[in-house]
């Protein structure tokens, strides 16, 4: 079995590592995915990490290592996806084309006008997804 979790670097995203780490506790072999999604309209500096490899690289490791860290204290290593796009979209075509048996992702609470307006990533995500998906608040 693969999860998949799907992480930005915000609290949320470590709840929802740590729920998908409880998973794989359970779950014989199972396997880890953490997915990270770059998403150039949302980074603040976008125009210093599409001129430098270097500082994008840095900006990966800044939201993944956290998570890197909890799965190895766990005694999970996991494989790690870096992707570039939208978030939701590239989330829902990444998992859907490839072999996730389940997704986890961490709900940012956005607030009820800002939710209405734009729409969640986790909401995006467990509308489109064809494999069972666990959202962790």
């Amino acid at each position: 079995m693969n999860i998949a979790v799907a992480v930005d670097g915000s609290e949320s995203a470590i709840r929802a590592t740590q729920h998908a780490l409880m998973l794989v506790e359970y779950l014989p072999e199972t396997q880890l995915e953490i997915i990270f999604v770059t998403d150039f309209n949302k980074v603040e500096d976008e125009r210093l990490l599409t001129q430098s490899p270097k500082s994008l690289a840095a900006y990966q490791k800044k939201n993944i290592l956290p998570i890197l860290n909890l799965a190895r204290d766990a005694g999970v290593e996991p494989t790690i996806t870096l992707l570039k796009g939208q978030t939701g979209p590239t989330i829902i075509k990444y998992v859907n084309a490839n072999e996730v048996d389940h997704i986890v992702i961490g709900s940012r609470g956005l607030n009820a006008f800002k939710g209405l307006v734009f729409g969640s990533v986790s909401e995006k995500v467990i509308k489109r997804m064809r494999c069972p998906v666990t959202i962790v608040k």
